[in-house]
């Protein structure tokens, strides 16, 4: 092998090797919650993963392994984006709760 191909599939192993930490960073996150959960992590691990994925499956010109990986980028940002509205959201209404205690107890 010559010393690029080296470096691509050393690439290539650094995407597999965040792609799969994302199981661990949400099988901790969940043993912590004593419930399944997804944490914000697992998401940017699953993008990073595949944009490398990505990259290495261009250079190797693999349409199945490039069809596998490249579209989930965008749900991945999507769902990152699904779980800061909610966490947004969910903010909101634990100051609008805070605001209707304050004014109970002012009554």
């Amino acid at each position: 092998m010559t010393v690029g191909e080296i470096l691509w599939v050393s690439f290539g192993m650094l995407g597999q090797i965040l792609f799969s930490l994302r199981f661990v960073f949400q099988w901790l996150a969940s043993e912590k919650a004593h419930k399944t959960v997804i944490p914000y992590s697992f998401w940017v691990l699953s993008i990073a993963g595949s944009i490398i994925l990505s990259a290495y499956a261009i250079y190797r010109k693999d349409p199945v392994f490039i069809l596998g990986q490249t579209p989930s980028v965008f749900i991945y940002v999507r769902n990152i984006m699904l779980q800061k509205g909610a966490e947004q959201r969910e903010s909101q209404g634990a100051g609008v709760e805070q605001q209707r205690q304050e004014v109970k107890a002012e009554a």
